[in-house]
């Protein structure tokens, strides 16, 4: 039987309670099981950027690298101050994310991030982002369909996205206009260095980026764990992604 792809996935903090729980770390069950199911082997990452040498003998084992939704990045990752429109931070996994993204980055491994994913990757690259969309983007469209008691499902279209001709996002995809899901408010500003824009919202914000060499480097501005059972293309992200670390 072929070995297995190894992909690494950083954690989340989740903050004690006195007297009810210690710290935690924790990621979604969709992201682990959507790579469980195309052959990849979840590693889940604890934030432990204290301790450089156990990380680095974690990031030795992966043979991809796969960056998850969560909280807002750090603006003094990319040289802001934190204003009031920037929500929750989490320093420890920022910290951790951009280790493991420049490890993925110096060999080559194949990388797929969503959502906060494509945010901090455009920062680890040296790009910018906006604190909050719908105050620093005129016109901009609403982008923050985050679930509510009301309103549950993280399957909800939210708008169409238009795919570069002739990109990797595009092969992938298998259409030039895609209806995606809509859970963030920050967004990529000014666009890093080696990346290229190969998706946008109708208002314009960036929705997909690729690396413009071979490795394979793809990041989305929506969730496609939460849509593999209604649209294929979200299907082959996956598939796609497992197959090049299987290679790798």
């Amino acid at each position: 039987m072929p070995r297995r792809p190894v992909i690494g996935i950083a954690t989340q903090t989740l903050p004690g309670k006195p007297g009810e729980r210690q710290p935690c770390w924790l990621m979604g069950r969709s992201y682990v099981e959507e790579l469980r199911k195309v052959g990849g082997v979840p590693w889940v990452i604890p934030l432990i950027p204290h301790d450089p040498d156990t990380l680095q003998e974690i990031f030795d084992r992966l043979d991809g690298v796969f960056i998850t939704g969560g909280v807002d990045v750090d603006p003094t990752r990319y040289g802001e101050p934190k204003t009031e429109l920037c929500g929750t931070i989490d320093p420890d996994r920022d910290a951790v994310e951009i280790a493991l993204l420049q490890h993925a980055l110096n060999r080559q491994l194949p990388v797929l991030a969503v959502c906060r994913g494509i945010q901090i990757l455009n920062v680890a690259c040296g790009g910018t982002l906006y604190q909050d969309v719908s105050t620093q983007v005129p016109a901009a469209l609403k982008h923050d369909f985050f679930p509510t008691p009301e309103q549950p499902s993280r399957k909800y279209l939210a708008h169409d996205i238009t795919v570069k001709a002739g990109s990797r996002l595009g092969y992938i995809l298998g259409e030039a206009v895609v209806p995606v899901n809509s859970m963030h408010h920050q967004a990529i500003k000014d666009l890093a260095p080696g990346l290229a824009a190969t998706a946008f919202a109708p208002d314009g914000i960036i929705e997909g980026v690729e690396g413009t060499a071979s490795q394979y480097l793809v990041a989305v501005q929506w969730h496609p764990e939460e849509l593999t059972e209604t649209q294929p293309g979200m299907k082959r992200l996956f598939t796609t992604f497992t197959g090049a670390a299987s290679a790798a």
